[in-house]
């Protein structure tokens, strides 16, 4: 800034500033407020719920190559089966080319079950009429206790996913534990995850311990993401031995629109 007083008894004085900027001033984010127990977690469960991996309304169905293999009893050769399989828009499975009932239906299931949990459905539409209540916080996530219509349910959420799921299912209870997750750009999905069924006024289990992995890879290179591979063990569980089970799924292409 400089000032210069101009000639002349009644002249005012003429001042000149120079230019400056302000230096740049960058907000600092808000951490988010820590989950104690007893508080509301509504937007925390929310944020997990949306983070999962759906398919686009427009999915439109796929098929492919199914195979099913199975160690053989110790001296036995292994099984193997193979067939063909297709998933429509509608989301239901069909298999062809497999003649045994029971190892159909296992690869039925295998890709029901896959198809059902990537339906899209907004977080009220599932869970509008529940309260959700933070309960501890462990290794596995924050506790997330279930009130109104699902009153009894539960879960654990770690970040923006879901680490554990306790559900209440036409008379009895699953726990999943999920271990590790595949990131898609568009939502998570389960990779490595255990699933036990188990009595829901007892809790005494129902069947062994299953754990799973699975490998899900985008249709035609760009998506949607579809299971490609699934390997499923099962402990021994009172007159069941464990168990061992491989369902593969190749040659994956979309169904023409």
């Amino acid at each position: 800034m400089w000032l210069r007083w101009p000639t002349g008894p009644s002249a005012a004085p003429i001042v000149r500033v120079e230019p400056f900027s302000l230096p740049a001033v960058t907000a600092t984010p808000e951490a988010p407020a820590p989950i104690t127990p007893g508080s509301d977690c509504t937007v925390a469960f929310r944020a997990a719920y949306n983070n999962r991996y759906t398919w686009e309304p427009s999915f439109g169905g796929y098929r492919g190559r199914c195979i099913w293999e199975q160690p053989g009893p110790i001296g036995e050769p292994d099984r193997r089966v193979e067939g063909a399989f297709r998933v429509g828009a509608d989301l239901k499975a069909t298999v062809e080319g497999i003649s045994d009932e029971e190892i159909h239906k296992a690869i039925a299931s295998q890709l029901w079950e896959v198809a059902i949990h990537r339906v899209r459905r907004s977080f009220e539409q599932t869970h509008g009429a529940n309260t959700f209540t933070a309960g501890d916080t462990d290794a596995v996530g924050t506790e997330v206790i279930v009130g109104g219509r699902n009153a009894g349910d539960r879960y654990r959420i770690k970040g923006d996913v879901v680490t554990m799921v306790h559900r209440h299912i036409h008379g009895t209870v699953v726990t999943i534990f999920t271990e590790s997750t595949t990131d898609t750009g568009h939502g998570y999905l389960s990779h490595t995850y255990t699933s036990q069924y188990a009595d829901p006024v007892s809790g005494t289990a129902r069947g062994g311990l299953s754990r799973f992995s699975d490998t899900f890879v985008p249709l035609a290179g760009t998506g949607p993401w579809v299971l490609q591979r699934r390997l499923v063990e099962t402990e021994a569980w009172g007159d069941q031995p464990a168990g061992r089970q491989l369902f593969r799924f190749e040659d994956l292409v979309p169904l023409p629109a």
